[in-house]
């Protein structure tokens, strides 16, 4: 599924975030950046160890921070890390989670990234629960994309069925909103 906003493709598709043929993917780190399981242990393991190498020079990622890399043998030229909220349920997730992918686009302008691919920040072992996340990070996007211009496009790839799904749903009901 996708839209326009402006010149920019905003798209949902299901797949490996790892393979995605971007300019930038974006890793849900840890705040080490350590290649920890989920996402991004996948991304570590695709790059090769020169990514953690990498990473051990930036001095860990505060939460709703971005920083970047390499995409070493990803795809990928660059590599965003962010942190996103473990899940508590407070207003405060929601601003941080929302930071996560605010943070992540800036840096894509900043450093000329044309396309940029995120996973589903803070769902897996975080705990968001997914429709939630969906929420924000889609009206994040938006309301970032109506704002800035530079980027051609921006992918949300989720791993399996359901979360693509939910994810479709509450694009096509923001849609709604929005017209």
């Amino acid at each position: 599924m996708q839209i326009k906003i402006g010149d920019t493709t905003f798209e949902i598709v299901k797949g490996d975030i790892t393979k995605q043929e971007v300019d930038a993917i974006v890793n849900a780190a840890n705040p080490r950046l350590t290649p920890g399981g989920g996402v991004s242990g996948a991304i570590h393991r695709a790059a090769g160890k020169e990514l953690w190498e990498e990473c051990k020079k930036l001095g860990g990622c505060k939460t709703g921070e971005a920083k970047i890399t390499r995409g070493y043998k990803l795809k990928a030229k660059y590599v965003i890390h962010t942190v996103g909220p473990v899940y508590k349920g407070s207003i405060e997730d929601e601003k941080l989670l929302a930071s996560c992918y605010k943070n992540s686009l800036k840096l894509a302008l900043e450093h000329n990234i044309k396309s940029i691919a995120f996973p589903a920040i803070s769902t897996g072992v975080y705990g968001y629960p997914m429709e939630e996340a969906a929420k924000v990070a889609i009206k994040t996007i938006i309301d970032f994309l109506k704002e800035n211009e530079g980027l051609e496009l921006v992918r949300l790839v989720l791993y399996n069925d359901k979360a693509y799904e939910i994810h479709k749903k509450v694009m096509e009901e923001i849609i709604r909103e929005m017209e």
